[in-house]
C-alpha cells in the first residue's frame, strides 16, 4: 500500500460524482438534495442563515439559535478552564 495515498471519503465521492447519498444511517445524512444529502457538503457551500440551517434539520430558526448559544457557552467555559 502506498503511504501518501489520499483517502477518498464518502462525502468527497458523492461531491465528485454529483450524486446524492442514499446511506440514510450515516450521521452526516440529511434530506437535502442540493447538497447530495450530506451535511459536510452543505457546510462546504459556505455560511448559512439560521433559517436555512433550521430547514435542513427540520427545526425552527429559534431552536438553532438556542443550540448555537448553548454551544458557544460550552466553548467559552472550555477555553476559560484551559487558561487556568
Amino acid at each position: 500500500m502506498e503511504k501518501n495515498r489520499t483517502r477518498l471519503t464518502c462525502f468527497k465521492a458523492h461531491e465528485n460524482a454529483g450524486k446524492p447519498c442514499k446511506k440514510t444511517d450515516c450521521r452526516m445524512w440529511v434530506d437535502l438534495k442540493g447538497s447530495q444529502n450530506c451535511t459536510v457538503i452543505a457546510a462546504q457551500a459556505g455560511p448559512k442563515t439560521l433559517q436555512e440551517i433550521g430547514e435542513i434539520f427540520g427545526v425552527t430558526r429559534m431552536r438553532i439559535c438556542q443550540i448555537e448559544k448553548i454551544v458557544l457557552d460550552k466553548l467559552s467555559r472550555s477555553i476559560d478552564s484551559q487558561s487556568v
